[in-house]
């Protein structure tokens, strides 16, 4: 926006090429505000493709170094965009659900192939970092499309039992329409409604976390669920938190190194490629409480 002017000295220290890219993020937020709804259109579709073009782009913007009056659209994009990306999937997953052998048509899926690059590094992350294969993992925030769980089921991880957790009943109910599909995944992929927040002593059970960039959509909620998780998986237990860096941070929340109070940080991992999220790896100490 031509008229957009920021007072904050902060700002200076962005190069011109982030001022740019930044007002052009801004004009983006303004045009999908005035939309009159987020359900997948051509108006739609046009203006978050153009977003995530924009956002992919390489820039080392320091998100905690902006405005005010950024950081508050920039709280404004993520929720947004979260709410698009639940209806994106929730249209395409209800579609699948109704087709034949849905589970081999999960391509049709507009950002199938980012999540097939995104779980493909996030197996080799973990198992770089000794997680091979392990007996029960969770995915914290798994939506009507859980598309890493059947990724990692399907073609990595094929003795491992799945555990998908979800606040929203429907996103779960079309999401175990797909896996009835097909028997033997229907077996090892199970699905939850609730809150994480709800989820105490079964977090117990599980050798692997994930959890979802959209779990936590503000940096408070973030780190009251990491919080949590810290205090009520096993000692020893897999986190792996999906994050954003740079201008991909107008897109999904940021985790940082000290967000993780009372893990062993693994790996960090960000992204040049079309892949978006970020990939933090941690571990829960053994004997933590000891000290």
């Amino acid at each position: 926006m031509a008229s957009l002017q920021f007072q904050s000295s902060n700002y200076e220290s962005q190069s011109p090429a982030d001022e740019l890219l930044i007002a052009r993020i801004t004009e983006l937020h303004a045009a999908i505000s005035k939309l009159e709804s987020l359900r997948p259109s051509k108006q739609v579709n046009i203006l978050f493709t153009h977003l995530v073009k924009l956002c992919t782009f390489p820039s080392n913007i320091d998100t905690t170094n902006l405005p005010q009056e950024v950081q508050q659209m920039r709280q404004s994009l993520i929720n947004l965009c979260g709410r698009a990306e639940g209806l994106l999937e929730l249209e395409f997953a209800t579609f699948l659900s109704k087709i034949p052998e849905p589970l081999n048509n999960l391509n049709l899926f507009p950002y199938y192939g980012n999540y097939v690059k995104l779980a493909n590094l996030e197996h080799k992350i973990l198992a770089e970092n000794g997680v091979v294969n392990p007996k029960r993992v969770a995915f914290i925030g798994s939506g009507p499309m859980p598309l890493t769980t059947y990724i990692l089921a399907m073609h990595h991880m094929k003795f491992t039992q799945f555990y998908n957790f979800d606040i929203d009943e429907t996103a779960n109910d079309v999401a175990r329409l797909i896996v009835a599909s097909n028997v033997e995944l229907e077996k090892r992929v199970k699905f939850e409604t609730c809150d994480v927040m709800d989820a105490k002593e079964k977090l117990e059970e599980y050798d692997c976390i994930f959890l979802a960039a959209l779990v936590g959509m503000c940096k408070e909620e973030k780190l009251k669920i990491i919080g949590h998780l810290n205090k009520y998986m096993k000692e020893g237990g897999i986190l792996l938190v999906r994050s954003a860096k740079g201008a991909r941070a107008f897109l999904y929340p940021v985790v940082e190194e000290n967000d993780l109070f009372g893990f062993e940080v693994l790996s960090f991992f960000h992204p040049n490629n079309d892949v978006i999220n970020s990939v933090v790896l941690v571990r829960k100490p053994y004997n933590c409480m000891a000290a």
